[in-house]
């Protein structure tokens, strides 16, 4: 019989007064009996209406269905004939805006548990299975991937399915582009991304780390060297900052820089080989899903008090709830309607106290109020006047958006770009103004979700192999 709860099953996680001080993951994840409780919540309605939220179009009642049965290889091989990374999906997907949110039994109720039950079924295979991959038959054509970020995976891996060479070219020294230099471990274990890495190059997919495109090689030399089509999915990990004074003092960083040397050069270690913070107060300004990894990170890496600092109120805070939620579990203080302004610091560190980071830092904010809707329909934040206040912290950390790194458009000819600096491409194929190129993900849109960028690469991979074909 159906389930007719009108709550989601809760997910297990570690207590917050535990968790705010290890980078254990803090979802547990279901356990079989639970993920086939909340199976039964699904209607198996025939219209599907959760498939058209799915960007890269999940069979979700087929897979569920299977869950109900008891049969999770079958539902995992039902979510990986769709997706190339199924358990990065269900742990860092926004599924309430997405799939969850066109659920039937949203109406009356919570949607069911989508990102959970791929989760518990990406695990439980990952746990159990033992099969090997096959690799397709070789059709002879070579293909270059550049960013092994989740665009290009996916780009990487549906091609390589259709019996594609395809080699994947990544800058830095391990695959996953933003998977593990930006999302951290307690949101996301580098071991997880590691297994859905493996399974590509047992599909045949090779992947050169250190190879940055534009400087290593270009282009136009991976043409030379035989790759008949390329697709760039280098991702978007130019920092932007606010351009207020004090922005280049020490102890200030952008959420980038930040995240990628705790997540990726472990910073966090007793003795690292890249500083960062330890201690101290620490301001993140923003309010995304990247400021709350920020903070709740610099809270694992022992601040005496984190605040978030974000101009606009709760309502417009662009983070999922899931995260905003864990945060203020976890302690963490949202300054909200507020904006910085200015950042302190001083020359002598001995002038105040002794700071962990070679300045003692202050941010001189300002108070607001929402006025009339911008272009987004959300409400434009207004300075309050005379309302000037100075938040005492020794780190700041921004995270308002990023944008695509330039580098290969200034190396690549023909490459045309907007004027945020994401490559032109045509939406319905992913091709760009230059022949043989395609592009996807936060290189084209800026900055956005890993399943969006994961159906950008799958458009791309089947509008490559219909471009070569074409050609043959």
């Amino acid at each position: 019989m159906p389930n007719m709860s009108p709550k989601k099953l809760p997910m297990p996680s570690q207590d917050p007064s535990v968790r705010a001080h290890n980078f254990n993951e803090v979802a547990l994840g279901y356990t079989e009996e639970m993920a086939i409780e909340e199976a039964q919540r699904c209607l198996n309605c025939k219209n599907m209406p959760c498939v058209s939220g799915c960007p890269v179009n999940v069979h979700i009642p087929e897979f569920i269905a299977r869950i109900k049965e008891g049969d999770f290889e079958a539902a995992y091989q039902i979510i990986s004939r769709s997706s190339s990374l199924p358990a990065v999906c269900g742990r860092v997907c926004p599924q309430e805006t997405q799939c969850e949110s066109k659920c039937v039994r949203g109406i009356k109720g919570e949607s069911v548990g989508i990102g959970r039950l791929e989760r518990f079924v990406a695990d439980w295979h990952n746990e159990h299975s033992s099969e090997l991959t096959c690799k397709s038959a070789p059709n002879g054509h070579k293909i270059a991937v550049i960013g092994a970020g989740p665009s290009g995976l996916t780009c990487a891996g549906d091609l390589a399915k259709k019996g594609y060479s395809v080699t994947v070219f990544e800058a830095l020294h391990a695959a996953g582009g933003v998977l593990v230099y930006g999302i951290p471990e307690f949101r996301l274990p580098k071991s997880i991304v590691q297994k859905e890495v493996d399974h590509l190059i047992a599909l045949g997919v090779a992947v050169e780390t250190n190879m940055v495109i534009g400087k290593t090689l270009t282009v136009d030399e991976l043409f030379e060297k035989g790759y008949e089509a390329i697709f760039i999915g280098t991702g978007a990990g130019l920092p932007n900052f606010m351009g207020i004074p004090g922005e280049s003092y020490k102890g200030v960083y952008s959420a980038n820089e930040f995240l990628t040397r705790s997540n990726l050069m472990k910073a966090y270690q007793e003795n690292p080989v890249t500083p960062i913070m330890k201690g101290g107060r620490v301001a993140v300004v923003g309010g995304g899903n990247v400021a709350m990894d920020a903070a709740r990170t610099a809270l694992r890496l022992g601040a005496e008090k984190v605040y978030v600092v974000y101009r606009r109120s709760m309502e417009e805070l662009p983070a999922r709830r899931e995260e905003v939620e864990h945060a203020i579990e976890e302690g963490i203080e949202f300054l909200l309607l507020n904006n910085p302004i200015e950042i302190l610091g001083y020359e002598n560190p001995n002038d105040k106290r002794d700071p962990k980071n070679g300045f003692v830092i202050g941010m001189r904010c300002i108070r607001m109020e929402l006025g009339d809707p911008d272009e987004r329909g959300r409400r434009s934040p207004v300075p309050i006047p005379n309302s000037e206040f100075i938040l005492d912290v020794d780190t700041v950390i921004m995270s308002i958006g990023t944008s695509p790194n330039p580098l290969i458009k200034m190396t690549t000819d023909g490459l045309e770009v907007n004027r945020r600096g994401g490559i032109i491409v045509e939406e319905q194929t992913g091709a760009t103004t230059r022949d043989g190129v395609f592009a996807g993900g936060d290189a084209v849109t800026g900055a956005a979700t890993v399943i969006s960028a994961m159906g950008a690469g799958k458009t791309a991979a089947k509008a490559i192999d219909e471009w070569i074909q074409n050609k043959a």
